[in-house]
């Protein structure tokens, strides 16, 4: 795979604010570049980046409705009312409904929660779960990351006398359900400063409020930021403003003392005696919490959240790492079906978007295989499958197409969508989809440019070997987490040779561990560049070549060595 390496150079104003900032703060001008393109060109605005305070969340309050939805809260806790927290199944909503579940429990016994079952009933707020409220003589209900589009169903809770408060961080339609409160950062008549939190994070903010009118001390919640953490990684928000303050306390308290729940999951994961990152979250931790809606029912993974002793904890956690070994074969065995369909369908090989059905599929994994075919295509991917009479499926995209915005336009034929930018879910009627993957094509040939469709690679900064050292990656460290919006930097070095000791290792020799030297070094730099033995002739025949990599530290045997992670090798292709 030829990736197309970009690197923009920064204005002239942008140099100087950068030199500025170099001596101001004590640190490399390759660093402060990183800066600049995070929008950051002051000492008070590098300070607060690098210092995260939680004296800089917003008031709680700014949120629309939220005082609405504090004043209905606190009638139901003074009247003694059954209140229901309602969520999505993903690990959004199950980490949004526990966190919210564990601030009330401690001024109501009076209380549940639901999570609708994934076959049964869908996404969102169902029939079933607000029949379940009527039947347990539930009053209020407060829905978690949905709702945001669930007019006949508020509707039909009103009917029985049920009221709802939805907190969602989903794009919402002109028209906003009939609910007590509707607290969303993404209504057109908001004016809340940051609009991108998590559904977890629209709960922590909603537990916030709550604390603020009663006069409890923030310190009260702040075990509840581990719940939040995860529930940013794992949504793929961006870790930029709010979420970033809430990210790096939420991962200390995960690191410190993390909840019983999540204690569980992170010995099940061998995680242990390691300082948990995003990373972690995105591809061990939150996989298992998800697993659990995937294949059984979501509601196992906030009965795991609300352990309340380890070894129930650990119990939980083996069950849903069963879950997540089963999702893991599904998901393999429906993307190969997918890959080898698309590779014998000549038409669709021509096509610039993948829009691929099967009844049989497993509704659980199609949003991973979606993600797969994704990246192996460089195609919008929507992966279709039958649920309830219709066809239902997930849709993931490529950099710079708005894949919700391409559904939104095709709603006259849908049954139900919603989503973000660049993944999404929606419904249809088997009549429609010969209509909707016409349309859908249409739209990925008029908006999906080729470069689109040619893997990237986004460099952040130039590195010579001299300027990688203890203290640049201490002042390195100081940017995470890392995550949608501050990646972890991607660097380039160019001209670097063959120490003449690197070398084929791992099973079949398919990966390159490198040791380099460029003109500013005569002690070699150690890579690993995981699938790229194809590059080896050229690496090992003497002449010089450029990388690019991300860096990280590793610590072996009381030893730590800086590792290049290099993804991907000019092999003399113009980039």
């Amino acid at each position: 795979m030829i990736y197309k390496w970009n690197y923009e150079d920064l204005t002239s104003q942008q140099k100087e604010q950068k030199d500025k900032l170099a001596k101001k703060l004590g640190i490399s001008p390759e660093l402060c570049r990183l800066l600049i393109q995070r929008g950051i060109s002051t000492e008070e605005d590098a300070f607060k980046f690098f210092h995260p305070s939680l004296k800089d969340l917003h008031d709680p309050f700014l949120l629309p409705d939220m005082d609405k939805a504090v004043k209905r809260i606190e009638k139901a806790l003074g009247d003694k009312q059954r209140i229901l927290i309602y969520g999505d199944y993903d690990v959004d909503g199950t980490t949004a409904v526990a966190l919210v579940y564990k601030f009330l429990r401690k001024f109501t016994t009076n209380l549940d929660y639901y999570i609708p079952d994934r076959y049964d009933e869908g996404y969102g707020i169902s029939e079933q779960g607000i029949d379940y409220a009527e039947e347990t003589g539930v009053k209020l209900i407060i829905a978690l990351d949905c709702g945001i589009k669930a007019i006949e169903k508020i509707a039909y809770a009103k009917e029985k006398g049920i009221d709802f408060i939805i907190g969602d961080h989903h794009m919402p339609d002109d028209v906003l359900p009939d609910a007590v409160a509707v607290i969303d950062a993404k209504r057109e008549d908001s004016t809340y400063p940051y609009e991108h939190l998590s559904g977890c994070g629209v709960g922590f903010k909603l537990v916030q409020a709550l604390a603020q009118n009663n006069r409890l001390d923030f310190s009260e919640i702040t075990d509840l930021l581990d719940l939040v953490a995860v529930s940013v990684a794992s949504d793929i928000v961006p870790i930029t403003g709010e979420n970033r303050i809430l990210t790096y306390y939420g991962l200390k308290q995960i690191n410190s003392n993390p909840s019983l729940g999540l204690k569980g999951i992170i010995d099940i994961c061998g995680l242990t005696y390691k300082g948990i990152t995003v990373n972690d979250i995105i591809f061990k931790i939150g996989p298992r919490i998800n697993a659990s809606g995937r294949m059984m029912k979501g509601k196992e993974a906030v009965d795991l959240l609300l352990a309340n002793t380890i070894e129930d904890a650990r119990e939980k956690s083996a069950n849903i790492d069963h879950y997540n070994d089963d999702r893991r074969e599904l998901d393999k065995r429906i993307t190969e079906e997918a890959i080898q369909f698309i590779d014998e369908n000549i038409d669709m090989k021509k096509k610039k978007s993948i829009v691929i059905y099967n009844e049989s599929w497993h509704k659980g994994v199609i949003g991973i295989v979606a993600s797969r075919l994704t990246e192996k295509y460089l195609r919008p991917a929507i992966v279709l499958t039958k649920s309830q009479g219709l066809i239902t499926g997930s849709a993931r995209s490529v950099m710079g197409f708005d894949v919700y915005k391409a559904i939104e336009s095709c709603k006259d034929i849908l049954e139900n969508f919603g989503g973000h930018t660049y993944a999404a879910g929606l419904s249809l009627k088997e009549d429609n989809l010969n209509e909707f993957q016409k349309r859908f094509e249409t739209l990925s040939i008029d908006m999906i440019a080729p470069e689109m469709m040619r893997p990237q690679i986004n460099i952040d900064a130039e590195l010579r070997f001299k300027d990688i050292n203890a203290k640049f990656m201490v002042d390195l460290a100081s940017f995470a987490p890392f995550g949608p919006e501050n990646l972890n930097p991607i660097f380039v070095t160019r001209s670097v040779k063959d120490y003449g000791t690197s070398k084929l290792v791992g099973k079949n020799n398919v990966h390159l561990k490198l040791e380099m030297i460029d003109d500013t070094s005569s002690t070699p730099a150690n890579g690993i560049a995981f699938r790229q033995s194809d590059s080896y002739d050229m690496v090992k025949n003497g002449k010089s070549f450029d990388i690019c990599y991300t860096l990280e530290e590793n610590t072996h045997n009381g030893k730590t060595n800086i590792q290049l992670y290099i993804k991907d090798i000019d092999t003399g292709q113009m980039h």
